[in-house]
């Protein structure tokens, strides 16, 4: 179905509505097809999905019915059992035509587990749920990767947030997935990630499962150029002009960061005024902080006056990249340097703030102007 607003905030409709990304699409296109597993690396709204939905829209334009594609957000599970059903959830209501001669073949397949089919609330689709003791979570594991492989489908699974495992309360997930992953020569894996400085960890330390077991894409920028193109030609089809000079305020106020730049060209392209200025974008990112403030004062009454301090100083300067030096800390009348470095920890795990190779920046851009502009 063809969107109303063609600047998409949330979901992958098609590759109209998709913005460039055509080097890491073939890229990543090319290595699956080849064989390799993938590691996709970036900051949250940067379009790791987007561009994960995209590979596989064009590769299922070859129409092979031996293959089958599964999408997995993992950022909600807090354990192992959930990370099983959720991968049960999506594999084993797609691998099979849902029936009851499947049922009883998934029922003689898995031994440690009893497979229930059920129907989904929202879309009326049958789904499959396993049910099994915690205690038999690694042997149902193991049978679900081996129906996957015993399918005799080339197999494309894509784990979304996939750190998320290192939280879990079980120990030596990693080295578990790992050690099944390996003997799946029909089943390629993507493991996309946000949290930089531990996917790099676990697929780039000597000391990890994962280690050297995929090729590695970090996501950048789309290119101010292409964005630019990509924009303008919506809003020309409207007979509306968005000016170079207009769209790179825009890029630049968000640094390129690309579900932040949509927000702004989605609200954009719904007020229907022509031309399109500085001052527009500017009351568009203002309805934006308006409408979340009441959220953003709830965010800061869960963090301690250090933590709020050093955010704001954060945001302030926009990005900070040695965040003990003395005039940083004077500048924002902080604290010591080891109260810095407290608050610092807190706020990273908390992902209010990111560490890009320029510098510490607030994580989400419209809190980051939000704190920059109010004073608290």
């Amino acid at each position: 179905m063809k969107p109303y607003n063609p600047f998409l905030v949330y979901g992958y409709n098609s590759p109209e509505y998709f913005c460039d990304r055509e080097k890491e699409t073939d890229k990543m296109i090319s290595a699956l097809q080849n064989g390799r597993n993938l590691t996709l690396i970036s900051p949250r709204r940067m379009g790791k999905t987007g561009l994960i939905k995209n590979v596989f829209y064009r590769m299922k334009q070859e129409k092979n019915p031996n293959t089958a594609y599964f999408y997995m957000d993992i950022y909600p599970t807090r354990d192992l059992k959930a990370f099983i059903q959720l991968l049960a959830q999506n594999v084993l209501g797609k691998l099979d035509t849902l029936s009851q001669n499947i049922l009883r073949q998934m029922t003689a397949f898995f031994k440690s587990c009893r497979p229930i089919i059920s129907t989904d609330e929202r879309s009326g689709m049958p789904t499959v749920t396993l049910d099994f003791a915690p205690a038999h979570a690694e042997q149902t594991l193991k049978e679900v990767l081996d129906y996957m492989a015993a399918s005799k489908k080339h197999c494309y699974l894509a784990i979304d947030e996939f750190q998320q495992i290192t939280e879990y309360p079980e120990k030596g997930v990693e080295a578990l997935l790992r050690s099944h992953i390996q003997f799946m020569p029909n089943v390629h894996f993507i493991f996309s990630g946000s949290k930089k400085h531990v996917m790099e960890e676990m697929f780039s330390s000597a000391k990890r499962p994962f280690y050297q077991s995929t090729q590695i894409i970090v996501l950048k920028e789309i290119p101010l150029e292409n964005y630019y193109s990509f924009a303008h030609s919506f809003f020309a089809k409207e007979k509306r002009e968005l000016p170079l000079e207009t769209f790179s305020y825009l890029y630049q106020l968000e640094n390129g960061h690309t579900w932040y730049i949509q927000s702004i060209l989605n609200r954009l392209y719904e007020k229907k005024i022509n031309p399109i200025d500085n001052r527009l974008v500017d009351s568009c990112i203002n309805d934006i902080l308006d409408e979340q403030e009441t959220i953003y004062q709830s965010n800061l009454t869960l963090l301690t006056n250090n933590q709020v301090d050093l955010l704001k100083a954060i945001a302030t300067e926009g990005c900070i990249k040695s965040i003990n030096a003395n005039d940083f800390i004077k500048r924002h009348h902080l604290k010591t340097p080891s109260s810095v470095n407290v608050a610092l920890k807190s706020l990273l795990n908390k992902e209010l703030i990111y560490n890009t190779p320029d510098g510490y920046i607030v994580y989400d851009r419209f809190f980051g102007k939000w704190l920059k502009d109010t004073v608290i």
